[in-house]
């Protein structure tokens, strides 16, 4: 079966795949050894290729003006042959009847697949913004998750030949730490962390490491990151450092603390004066209400006795009216001292006038007095809000609500609410509503005999 002499230099080789169960690049090597020579990696016309479905297999092949590849996507399963390796075909010559080997190198990329990386931070120092005297040591540690989906770009960052993924990882990894170093310890400064609580606010680290990390990997390492988790951020809290620190920031926290209870105290003793002044400024309204309300009866109670004193006089002198014009008309009456009767009726009438205007000034006075005292209150008007078209209108008292009925905008199936009800309810419902839909009366008959 050998076509190139010994079996170590070189043969026929009957099926090329991978094997590997995760992986991200692996090297196909035909006789399973580290570093690959020309002879080992002849490939055959005719050979199988088997690629499976999330594979991608890539044949380098090194030539003298620089390097060419072939991409051949899974799921595939054939021989190598002229129709599935046009580039091939055209850079060696057929001699042998098609059956000539070349040389290749063939490296399969998991396209299906996602790679964990485990990374861990030693200890580097972060410091609070407000003690830089007093740095803190912190380790952090996490895994990556990330595949490859654009396996052309991957090729563009990446030498395929002889490609270590050992060296790939660790270069991923050290980007890694650089990124979740340089945002811890910018941190306080940045986002207002405070040192001693920066193990509590590993989610918010993490939300700010990934996004860099993510175009980190894009643009540098031609692969995509599924998912970063920051798994702890470790504080080392046996040095003199954080001790320190400790203690400053319990004494700011005393200090602050004593600060904001002397604040509250002022402001509760603020509180209690401006209530207590607002008080007595209430009361001094009240009572000088009460005054004013105590005056304005007062003053009517001494209209009316003016009044009654101006009436009463105006009464004296009607007494006199009897002897008006004794002088003149007493010969023919019999005497100058005798009763004058036109005298009399007119002080009779006026009397009488002026009697009754006491009794209404008295009157409406004490109704004034006693409205002031003794006002009820207006009486309340039954009003409902009605629901047009899924909106709340009102609310309407009951003459709106006759004229609404009148125009067709309120009918028995409308839904109808007014204070007091629990919910909302449909106006055939409401007892006080039905009068607005009752039938009118029927006209009247006509007249007889028309």
């Amino acid at each position: 079966m050998a076509l190139f002499g010994k079996k170590d230099e070189g043969g026929l080789l009957d099926v090329i795949r991978c094997d590997e169960e995760n992986y991200l690049i692996w090297k196909w090597r035909p006789s399973g050894e580290a570093n690959s020579t020309n002879k080992e990696n002849s490939i055959r016309w005719g050979s199988s290729l088997r690629v499976k479905d999330g594979e991608v297999a890539v044949f380098v092949y090194k030539q003298a003006d620089g390097v060419t590849q072939e991409f051949i996507e899974g799921p595939f399963d054939e021989t190598i042959k002229t129709a599935n390796f046009p580039i091939i075909s055209n850079i060696i010559g057929l001699a042998f009847a098609g059956k000539s080997p070349f040389q290749a190198e063939v490296y399969f990329i998991n396209l299906a697949g996602n790679q964990k990386l485990p990374f861990g931070v030693p200890y580097f120092d972060v410091s609070d913004s407000r003690f830089l005297d007093f740095p803190v040591k912190m380790s952090a540690r996490g895994s990556m998750i990330f595949n490859i989906t654009d396996y052309k770009g991957f090729i563009k960052l990446h030498r395929l030949i002889n490609f270590d993924l050992t060296k790939f990882n660790n270069l991923v990894r050290d980007s890694v730490i650089k990124y979740v170093k340089s945002v811890i310890v910018n941190a306080p400064i940045d986002h207002g962390m405070p040192v001693l609580q920066i193990e509590r606010k590993l989610l918010e680290i993490n939300d700010l490491i990934a996004p860099r990390i993510k175009k980190a990997f894009e643009e540098d390492f031609g692969v995509n990151l599924v998912r970063f988790d920051l798994e702890t951020i470790e504080v080392n809290k046996d040095t003199d450092e954080y001790r320190e620190l400790r203690n400053v920031t319990a004494n700011l926290q005393a200090e602050l603390m004593a600060k904001q209870n002397e604040v509250n105290m002022q402001n509760l003793e603020d509180t209690q004066a401006i209530n207590a002044t607002n008080m007595a400024e209430s009361l001094r309204i009240q009572r000088k209400q009460a005054e004013l309300q105590a005056e304005s009866m007062h003053l009517n109670a001494h209209q009316v006795n003016k009044q009654a004193e101006v009436l009463s006089a105006a009464a004296n002198n009607l007494g006199q009216m009897g002897s008006m014009g004794g002088g003149g008309m007493g010969g023919g009456l019999g005497g100058g001292g005798g009763m004058n009767p036109a005298g009399v009726m007119m002080a009779m009438g006026v009397g009488g006038a002026m009697g009754s205007q006491m009794a209404n000034m008295a009157n409406i006075s004490g109704q004034g007095i006693q409205q002031q005292m003794m006002a009820p209150p207006p009486m309340p008007q039954i009003q409902y809000n009605v629901s047009i078209n899924g909106q709340s209108l009102g609310p309407f008292n009951m003459s709106q609500l006759q004229g609404m009925v009148a125009q067709g905008q309120l009918s028995p199936s409308t839904h109808v609410w007014k204070a007091g009800m629990a919910n909302w309810d449909v106006a055939s419902n409401v007892g006080e509503l039905a009068p607005l839909f009752a039938a009118p009366p029927p006209p009247p008959p006509p007249p007889s005999g028309s």
